[in-house]
């Protein structure tokens, strides 16, 4: 088993890794928002074809966020749940290390007004669904809960500050149990994120995925602006404290 030290470096390392992937991949999104902002305005003169490309960039910029959130997971799960790289006011909107796939519903609401009673009740047999699968991945997440607060798991953690070579067995099943069954839990969780936004999306008409897609790229640079915003105001609190 690797010592606690070189575990600390590695999780560092991880964390860097994302944190410098999430600060170009803010900067992309914000040039994405621009774009979406200007088809908005322009949208009567576009093509439906060029709002569909439009679109498509989107939805596979959020993938590549995904995938790269993927590979992190992968290399340290307990990472994921705690990322460094997000403020703690965004940390606050996290459900199974995401947003919750919810919050859709509540963009369409707040930025599409015009949809057909066909659009509306297609839309409410969405959320019906996703409310069932978040429900599903709570049960889930309450089971992981439960295991880590059960016997063998306290145990094999009480005994993880006293082990020599050789008796490491015990604790590292345990740890990996707990680790497969949140990657499970995120993979899924994940899923259901870009499945429930893709989904949105095919319901809308071009103009109206416009207005959407803008909609959750504004919220999102909001969050992370008043994140880091709060942060460096507790900052300067913290450092005229200490003058």
């Amino acid at each position: 088993m690797p010592d606690r030290s070189t575990m600390k470096s590695t999780q560092t390392n991880n964390a860097d890794s994302f944190e410098t992937f999430l600060e170009g991949w803010m900067v992309r999104q914000e040039h994405y928002l621009d774009e979406l902002l200007s088809a908005q305005q322009h949208c009567h003169d576009m093509q439906d074809e060029d709002i569909k490309e439009l679109s498509s960039r989107m939805l596979a910029h959020y993938q590549e966020y995904y995938e790269a959130k993927s590979r992190i997971a992968q290399k340290d799960i307990f990472l994921a749940f705690s990322p460094t790289w997000l403020t703690s006011f965004e940390r606050t909107f996290l459900w199974i290390a995401g947003f919750k796939p919810g919050m859709v519903f509540r963009i369409v609401t707040n930025s599409v007004l015009d949809m057909s009673e066909d659009q509306t009740q297609r839309m409410n047999r969405l959320l019906e669904q996703t409310k069932l699968e978040e429900r599903a991945l709570n049960d889930e997440l309450a089971k992981v809960h439960e295991s880590v607060a059960g016997p063998t798991m306290l145990e094999a953690v009480r005994r993880s500050g006293r082990l020599v070579d050789g008796e490491a067995s015990e604790e590292e099943t345990a740890i990996a149990k707990l680790r497969v069954a949140l990657e499970s839990l995120v993979a899924n969780a994940d899923s259901l994120r870009m499945r429930t936004a893709m989904k949105v999306v095919e319901i809308l008409r071009p103009a109206q995925k416009v207005r959407f897609l803008a909609g959750a790229a504004q919220l999102q640079l909001k969050i992370r602006s008043w994140g880091l915003q709060r942060q460096e105001g507790e900052r300067q609190e913290s450092s005229e404290d200490e003058r």
